[in-house]
């Protein structure tokens, strides 16, 4: 029960998932019991007959929903906040819910407020590391958080909490500017002002800031903000609008990992005309809009008095509810991926196989290209890269991206081919995984934009716009290798079409056990006992295993003197296939053509384009691979520029033998 509305729902706490908080059912009434508390002059009374009726009408209703759903009884929990806390007649409020309903109200003290809120913020994210700010209807709480495989560590002090919520706010300035002249208002305005700098600027010495947050914050240009709590959510909301209208193509319309730059996020005054002029505003209400110049001043407020400034905002959809359920989670459930839970579910049999194969198509060497701030995408990427960068390979290609997008290899496999690129492509914004909860945008993007080269890049013009602007959500090097990347997956779904590794069991007529056969072929023994299958000529037959090696080398090239990466498939066939009867790797060495075809010049990231050539350039992969594609050196038939993200590829295939007891 918070300030603003009751937020009601039902999350699957069962593993596998369960790192996700997988929601089953949710739903909001609007109920403010902050509103409700005050009357026109402003002063506070207690919470009306009408209003209770309602709330306990709701819990009773949603009680009725969690038998539905299977919810035991003492699984439902009630959680009350700041509200319910400072009311007149909360204690009464609190007996006629649990008379009515059979259910204990938990009412969260002020700093269990904070702290929980900040649980929240953790579970909605991988990694948190900088201030944490909630801010509800009644009040905003402020601390610090280090969160590092699983475990969450925040301010000795717990958090601050000041009663400057959304509504406690908005109702103050309200109350400024009544029967007041304009220059008494601006004076009582200077005075909140001052108040809430000097409250905020003692909160943060009182915090004890970790010394690493506060070097990171000198040397970066500020803190990171991590914002939850309906009031930071409406003015991200109003961010996303602004980055989405007027011709505008932000691609991914979820607050949870949702970034904003300082300069972004500071701007009060463009925030405050786009909710005074727009219609319509995604997500946020009217009761929101109202709000919102409240919620600049406190921005205004924040971003004047933070010590070292703000590097950039994240948005996070966990509050006090998703504090609650992630508390209660083990550290090395918190500890997992999102990102590779949220796939697990549709992973096939050979997807760890698979997702080890992606990662050694990268080199050995260590991955030494930094995560970019969003703050960093401003630089622009437009200069050549050298030739040491180039041999950097981005850290975002975590272990985690590799398995999830091994999870989802096979997916889309069943569509037709006009759908299964584009399919794939939405598959993190509105398809199967939009709903993970504790991802990136960025990951979000990178997953999807993998996916979608997994099939090569066929989609039909209407769907170029979204992939452009997925793709400026990442830098060109990281665009060159989920190119690489696509290429790979899609030859190793040629290999393993179904996802799985099974051997052939079938008959050849050469059974030493079928009836007649008196010249089975080979030595007794040579295959397992067919005895239950006595009257059908049994044969087993072992399917191809591939192994991948991948190194940067400086021997490529017609002269041998290009610098790139070489690529080694080792094809290990058993001696059953020493002749390789089904031409397997005839097969491979037509489909690794795809791979080499990255590494042409004309295919690298360009540097500096506008939005159409970089769309024409990235399309380049959509085109059939042809035999002149691939005769001669790089500098024959490129059209591109050689300026770019990109590098040569040269695949070798190595053929081995092994008897049928071998392991591969």
């Amino acid at each position: 029960m918070g300030s603003n509305g009751i937020r009601f729902s039902i999350t699957d706490l069962s593993e596998p998932t369960a790192r996700i908080l997988p929601t089953l059912y949710s739903y909001r009434n609007g109920i403010s019991l902050y509103e409700a508390q005050y009357d026109d002059d402003g002063n506070q009374i207690p919470i009306p007959e009408d209003i209770m009726q309602s709330v306990i009408a709701a819990f009773l209703r949603f009680q009725l929903f969690c038998t539905d759903f299977g919810v035991p009884h003492q699984n439902i929990r009630i959680i009350a906040t700041e509200a319910t806390r400072k009311a007149i007649n909360a204690d009464d409020f609190i007996e006629r819910i649990s008379q009515q309903t059979g259910l204990g109200v938990e009412i969260l003290s002020q700093a269990d407020e904070g702290e929980t809120g900040a649980w929240g913020v953790a579970s909605s994210s991988s990694e948190v590391r900088g201030l944490v700010m909630d801010l509800g209807g009644g009040s905003t709480q402020i601390t610090w958080m280090l969160t590092s495989k699983g475990h969450v560590q925040i301010s000795p002090k717990g958090a601050f909490s000041f009663p400057y919520g959304a509504a406690a706010l908005t109702q103050r300035l309200e109350l400024i500017e009544k029967h007041k002249s304009e220059d008494e208002a601006e004076a009582a305005r200077k005075a909140l002002r001052e108040e809430m700098k000097k409250n905020f600027l003692n909160a943060y010495r009182g915090l004890e800031m970790p010394d690493v947050l506060v070097e990171e914050a000198k040397k970066d240009g500020g803190f990171v903000l991590y914002l939850s709590g309906g009031g930071f959510r409406g003015w991200g909301y109003l961010l996303l609008y602004q980055a989405q209208a007027h011709r505008n193509t932000y691609p991914i319309s979820i607050i949870n990992g949702f970034v904003a730059r300082k300069k972004d996020f500071t701007d009060v005054k463009r925030l405050k005309k786009v909710a005074r002029d727009a219609n319509r505003i995604f997500r946020v209400s009217d009761r929101r809009r109202a709000q919102v110049p409240a919620v600049a001043f406190l921005v205004s407020v924040l971003a004047e008095i933070i010590p070292h400034g703000i590097r950039e905002a994240h948005f996070c959809q966990g509050g006090v509810r998703e504090g609650v359920l992630f508390r209660t989670l083990k550290p090395e459930i918190r500890m997992r991926s999102p990102i590779e839970v949220a796939t697990a579910p549709h992973a096939h049999p050979l997807a760890p196989k698979l997702a080890k194969l992606l990662d050694n198509s990268l080199p050995d060497d260590t991955r030494s290209f930094e995560t970019l701030h969003a703050s960093d995408l401003d630089n622009g990427w437009d200069e050549v890269p050298s030739e040491s960068l180039m041999r950097q390979v981005p850290l975002s290609f975590t272990k985690h991206i590799l398995q999830a997008m091994a999870n989802m290899l096979y997916y889309h496999s069943d569509m037709s081919k006009e759908l299964s690129s584009a399919a794939a492509l939405y598959t993190t914004s509105v398809g199967v995984l939009a709903d993970i909860h504790g991802t990136s945008h960025r990951n979000r993007a990178i997953l999807a934009l993998l996916l979608e080269a997994r099939y090569e890049g066929d989609l039909p013009p209407r769907d170029y716009n979204y992939r452009e602007a997925l793709r400026r959500l990442l830098t060109p090097p990281e665009l060159w290798w989920i190119k690489y990347l696509g290429a790979i997956a899609t030859v190793l779904s040629m290999v393993y079409p179904a996802g799985t590794e099974d051997d052939l069991d079938a008959c050849d007529g050469r059974c030493k056990h079928a009836p007649g056969n008196i010249n089975p072929g080979y030595p007794p023994g040579s295959y397992p006992d067919c005895s239950p299958f006595p009257s059908k000529f049994h044969f087993v037959r072992r399917k191809p295993h591939l192994g991948l090696k991948t190194c940067f080398a400086d021997d490529l090239g017609k002269d041998g003197n290009e610098s790139g990466l070489r690529l080694t498939f080792t094809l290990t066939m058993g001696e059953d296939n020493k002749d390789d009867p089904m031409k397997v790797q005839e097969e491979l060495e037509s489909n690794v053509k795809k791979i080499e075809k990255v590494g042409k010049k004309k295919h690298w990231i360009k540097i500096g384009l506008d939005d159409d050539n970089i769309a024409d350039d990235y399309a380049g992969l959509d085109d059939e691979v042809s035999d002149n594609d691939d005769n001669g050196d790089d500098d024959k038939d490129n059209s591109g520029s050689k300026d770019g993200w990109g590098m040569k590829i040269a695949v070798d295939i190595k053929v081995r033998h092994s008897r049928l007891d071998d392991s591969a």
